[in-house]
């Protein structure tokens, strides 16, 4: 009986822990409002239980959108059989950007969650990095081998502007439509690496 017992309770913690994930995933993929309070609503859970099984917000919508985004040379596919890193990295910003835009409840709790708590950063997804890597690939045994610190800066600026932090910028305080806040993040991604591969042009 005993041993019922506990089979029972691990089974139902598992179904609580179910219906939490995929209750985040609901609202994350209705564009909704991500907080803690409305997913343990949508699970027909307390807030106290919700957070007995995930200890802050981005740990659950870390995990909620696990396999949410291709792996980056699925995502690039694409534009796989082109060596042009500026194409590539045109291509990667795109596809972030529209990402981020069809997920943006969830990125904007994931970015305030970890403003406001740095230590728990390594929850959000870095998907720009693997995009950045791949796009870069091409150029990474000529420029990377070149001039490593000009590669190093060309990826830092890129991070800078392949982003829900840009592309919330971009909405947020300059107004943009959505298709015209991802055009103009395209373009500055473009121009960054124009400069950096093709100096001469």
């Amino acid at each position: 009986m005993a041993t019922q017992a506990g089979a029972g309770r691990t089974n139902q913690k598992l179904r609580t822990r179910t219906a939490i994930l995929a209750a985040a995933r609901e609202l994350i993929e209705a564009g909704s409002e991500v907080t803690m309070p409305a997913i343990a609503r949508a699970a027909l859970v307390s807030e106290a239980t919700a957070y007995r099984y995930f200890p802050d917000l981005p740990s659950l919508i870390s995990e909620a959108l696990a396999g949410a985004w291709s792996p980056p040379a699925e995502a690039l596919a694409p534009v796989a059989g082109s060596a042009d890193p500026v194409e590539r990295i045109a291509f990667a910003c795109d596809y972030l950007l529209r990402g981020i835009l069809a997920r943006q409840g969830s990125v904007r709790a994931m970015i305030a969650a970890t403003i406001t708590r740095p230590e728990t950063v390594a929850a959000r997804p870095g998907i720009r990095f693997g995009l950045i890597d791949e796009a870069l690939r091409p150029v990474e045994d000529t420029l990377g081998a070149a001039d490593p610190d000009a590669f190093a800066q060309l990826k830092r600026g890129l991070a800078v502007v392949v982003s829900a932090e840009a592309l919330f910028v971009l909405t947020d305080l300059c107004g943009l439509e959505a298709d015209e806040a991802v055009a103009s993040a395209v373009r500055t991604a473009v121009a960054l690496t124009r400069a950096a591969t093709h100096p001469a042009a």
